[in-house]
């Protein structure tokens, strides 16, 4: 594992707490300017975040036990590869202005549709060819960690009203804690999260990991990925993981929802949405007992297993992030919310701002 720090150091490192922040270049962009690279470190934890797409670059886990950590999210060498990248895999980023998919690339909000950016072949995803993800953000340090500023002007992508967005990283112990916030100056939608890839062992593929997500159903999609509308039942289905359950147990049972995402790709109805205290999902690898666990205020977290790596995006030491090599769990609102009524609604209205949280908690000895 590579730390960008070295004589690219340009600003001062300062404690809060017991967690360091340090600031250094990362790269220079296509139009001349800097994108910066922010390391958090404590006791526990390693994570560093890049201004571009608020990128989370990695998450090194120490083990308390000895015999050193693991970089547990996948990730580039350098900012190179995030812009090669170019939204295929949306490796660490934040996605917006709506993360996840809006069905026909357009919605209706005051009796008004709103036809917006296309990168597949009907439909947004992830905010369309530009979104959060391709800009560089506005860091600034803060205690524990780092704010993530961008403006997104009126029209982006479609998107009415000009939305400035908010993201605070910050670490305390093994936890890293994601305060998203953001106002417009028109009604919009809105729907943030983050899209990293996790692998617990740290390399391989993540079948044998076991996954349990408190949530009783989940919304069924069509075969473009577009929830029907049902929030169906997970008992009795491959979408079951009410108790640890691993990962590859019953992705290839078959079935048209496993079939349309090549693999697990759905929204999970959490039991307990807007909770900090009730765990929405516990993944963890048996092997070296590492465990993510995650809270969040959300609704839905969107299960991902990286259907489409294919083995040519070349990771942080070399290799070629082949399938299921990590997976996304992704805490949101449901996918085309704005198109389904009877959804949790993502409207956002002046003077109203948008909040959300989430928080990854890393351990190597908890136990499911």
């Amino acid at each position: 594992m590579k730390f960008a720090l070295s004589l690219l150091l340009v600003s001062a490192t300062f404690a809060a707490a017991q967690t360091t922040v340090t600031k250094a270049p990362f790269g220079n962009l296509p139009d001349g300017s800097v994108a910066d690279l922010y390391t958090l470190k404590d006791k526990a934890l390693t994570v560093q975040i890049t201004t571009w797409g608020a990128h989370i670059t990695s998450v090194v886990l120490v083990d308390p036990k000895g015999g050193g950590g693991a970089d547990v999210v996948l990730g580039y060498p350098d900012l190179a590869g995030y812009l090669a990248d170019d939204g295929k895999t949306f490796m660490g980023a934040v996605v917006g202005r709506y993360g996840n998919r809006i069905g026909g690339a357009k919605f209706t909000l005051n009796g008004k549709t709103f036809d917006l950016s296309k990168n597949e072949p009907t439909d947004t995803l992830h905010g369309g060819k530009v979104g959060f993800d391709r800009h560089n953000w506005t860091g600034k340090q803060v205690a524990n960690g780092v704010e993530m500023t961008l403006v997104s002007p009126d029209g982006d992508q479609g998107f009415p009203g000009t939305v400035t967005a908010h993201v605070v990283y910050t670490l305390v112990a093994d936890k890293l804690r994601m305060d998203y916030s953001a106002t417009t100056d028109k009604p919009t939608v809105i729907n943030l999260t983050n899209h990293s890839y996790f692998n617990m062992a740290g390399a391989g593929d993540i079948l044998g990991h076991t996954l349990m997500i408190h949530a009783d159903r989940y919304t069924p999609v069509d075969a473009n990925l577009i929830p029907t509308g049902e929030l169906a039942k997970v008992a009795g289905t491959p979408f079951d993981f009410t108790k640890s359950t691993p990962i590859g147990a019953h992705i290839n049972d078959g079935g048209d929802q496993l079939k349309y995402g090549a693999g697990y790709d759905q929204n999970f109805v959490l039991n307990a949405p807007h909770s900090l205290t009730q765990p929405a999902a516990i993944f963890r690898d048996p092997s070296s007992g590492r465990t993510l666990t995650v809270f969040t205020t959300e609704p839905g977290v969107q299960f991902y297993t990286g259907n489409h790596l294919d083995g040519t995006m070349k990771g942080k030491a070399g290799e070629g992030y082949a399938i299921h090599a990590g997976i996304c769990l992704e805490t949101q609102h449901y996918p085309d919310s704005p198109n389904k009524p009877a959804f949790p609604s993502t409207t956002l209205l002046p003077g109203k701002p948008y909040r959300s949280t989430t928080i990854f908690q890393f351990n190597v000895t908890g136990l499911m």
